[in-house]
């Protein structure tokens, strides 16, 4: 699932492409995808409304509009968007769920082999972010507010960090490079962090999101998270541990171990991240 450098990528890359555009039709090929409204009124509502913003919260993109009413795009598993320029043949892709073509007939194709992405248009966000945790990049995820909220946790470290409604963004691949950097065994309860672990910890998460958001995010070889453009990530080159087991740790040449935490792989050097 794109976590937020990959969903943060893509909000940049649809923004030059969205903001002033009208649109001008859409096509929806898989009803389902739209979650609210149904997908009648959802081509009724949107044709004709204008994009004014494409912003990121969590793992959301939020394209407001200038109705007032915000689309809210969330990709799950396997979601993502294609721009096709005016005139250029359709794609010959049997996954495309929905597309919306532009004022200045520029096609944007919304392509989700799993069928789990999800589009809500609403007039307020908060209908469906209300439950969403801290962002970890903005200025209020401060170390103090980590240590201070792990301390009311007593379950193990790695679940919490998943969990949106505690950070907002983070995902398997970031948590697991995020415990590394930070030398934290991911089954150790949140709580028995200490101090100066928890701020370790705040300054892995910090650096591995931005390195992230840098490189483009991550393209795993499924290949399922691409550009609008189609180009890949480049994160996964600078990747320590995760999807790297039986690979040596680039710290102290031990090897990589996988486990599974509430039915996700979770990888980690035994070494470096031990438990106490």
């Amino acid at each position: 699932m794109p976590e937020l450098p990959e969903v943060e990528t893509i909000a940049r890359h649809l923004r030059p492409a969205l903001t002033g555009r009208a649109v001008a039709q859409v096509a929806v090929a898989w009803a389902r995808t739209i979650d609210r409204p149904d997908a009648t009124s959802f081509r009724s509502q949107i044709v004709g409304d204008r994009f004014v913003s494409v912003e990121r919260r969590g793992k959301y993109l939020l394209l407001g509009l200038t109705s007032g009413r915000v689309l809210l795009v969330h990709l799950r598993m396997s979601g993502r968007f294609d721009i096709r320029p005016a005139g250029q043949a359709p794609l010959d892709e049997p996954h495309t769920r929905a597309s919306f073509q532009l004022d200045d007939g520029v096609w944007v194709d919304f392509i989700d082999p799993r069928k789990f992405g999800r589009f809500y248009l609403v007039d307020d966000a908060d209908d469906v972010l209300n439950g969403l945790g801290i962002e970890p990049l903005s200025p209020d995820f401060t170390a103090a507010w980590l240590r201070d909220h792990l301390s009311e946790h007593r379950g193990e470290i790695k679940r919490l960090l998943l969990d949106q409604s505690f950070i907002a963004g983070l995902g398997n691949i970031y948590v697991s490079e995020s415990l590394w950097h930070a030398r934290i065994h991911p089954a150790r309860s949140a709580a028995s962090l200490t101090s100066p672990e928890s701020i370790r910890l705040h300054t892995a998460i910090v650096q591995v999101l931005r390195s992230a958001v840098a490189d483009g995010g991550t393209s795993l070889d499924d290949r399922q998270y691409v550009y609008p453009n189609r180009d890949l990530g480049g994160h996964q080159t600078h990747l320590m541990v995760y999807d790297r087991s039986g690979n040596a740790c680039p710290r102290c040449g031990y090897v990589v171990e996988r486990t599974v935490q509430g039915q996700r792989s979770t990888y980690f050097c035994p070494v470096c991240q031990t438990m106490p």
